[in-house]
């Protein structure tokens, strides 16, 4: 599946097929993450139900803390 990614075009396996799944792919899962497909946040509780693809536009702003 190719889609772009934080301005970058990503291709990633078919298996990626939800927000969920992507962030599962790039290990933020258990982070606070905001995702936003095609100019659209997408609320915590859809990250597995919201499907991706082919061509989407998905944006990911995770928070790192620090001191």
């Amino acid at each position: 599946m190719k889609f772009q990614l934080n301005g970058k075009q990503v291709e990633l396996p078919e298996v990626v097929d939800s927000v969920g799944e992507l962030l599962a792919h790039y290990q933020l899962q258990s982070r606070i993450a905001v995702v936003e497909v095609n100019k659209e946040i997408v609320m915590k509780e859809e990250y597995e139900t919201k499907r991706l693809f082919n061509g989407d536009i998905v944006e990911i702003i995770h928070f790192v803390g620090g001191g």
